[in-house]
């Protein structure tokens, strides 16, 4: 458990070793779903003030399946669209250090407190993402942080207008993920 938490620090803080370790350990997906989850869960608890109790469920499976669809088109676009050269990685490498790049949401726990839920989120989502920017450069071998950011955006944009859409189909919040 130490090393767990020893890591989901690590990556909060942005430590680019952290992303390296963790794209090379193959033992760490499920520790990396675990952070997923927890930041999923995290962001469910927050959501409370606007969906009331079923904010937590669609918050924590829109979570979840953002972390899946994000992770794969990230693999998807970096490694057929906007490779390097020195670029090699497989999805669970990517799964792994974009896993741990959620850490940053823990804090959208503290979205409960009334009047705090826009600025802990807002903070969550742009720390995630210079988080995930940092596992992306480092999964996907890059020397560029400009790649690993197109790379991101592109993604990103991708993931939304999936889950507005499916959000749409099933009459749910489609909110920032």
């Amino acid at each position: 458990m130490a090393r767990f938490t020893d890591r989901v620090i690590r990556a909060a803080k942005l430590d680019v070793h952290l992303y390296e370790e963790v794209e090379a350990d193959r033992e760490a997906l499920r520790p990396a779903m675990a952070v997923v989850v927890l930041s999923s869960l995290a962001a469910g608890v927050g959501s409370i003030g606007r969906g009331g109790p079923g904010g937590i469920v669609i918050g924590t499976i829109a979570a979840l399946i953002g972390w899946y669809v994000w992770a794969y088109l990230t693999y998807f676009i970096g490694t057929r669209g906007l490779p390097e050269p020195r670029t090699h990685a497989d999805h669970g490498q990517l799964l792994r250090t974009i896993g741990y790049s959620s850490s940053p949401g823990l804090i959208r726990v503290f979205g409960i407190i009334p009047g705090l839920a826009g600025p802990v989120f807002l903070v969550a989502a742009v720390w995630m993402l210079v988080a995930m920017v940092i596992a992306v450069r480092q999964a996907l071998d890059y020397t560029s942080t400009f790649r690993a950011i197109a790379v991101c955006a592109v993604g990103w944009i991708i993931q939304t207008a999936i889950l507005v859409g499916l959000f749409s189909l099933l009459g749910g919040f489609a909110g920032p993920v």
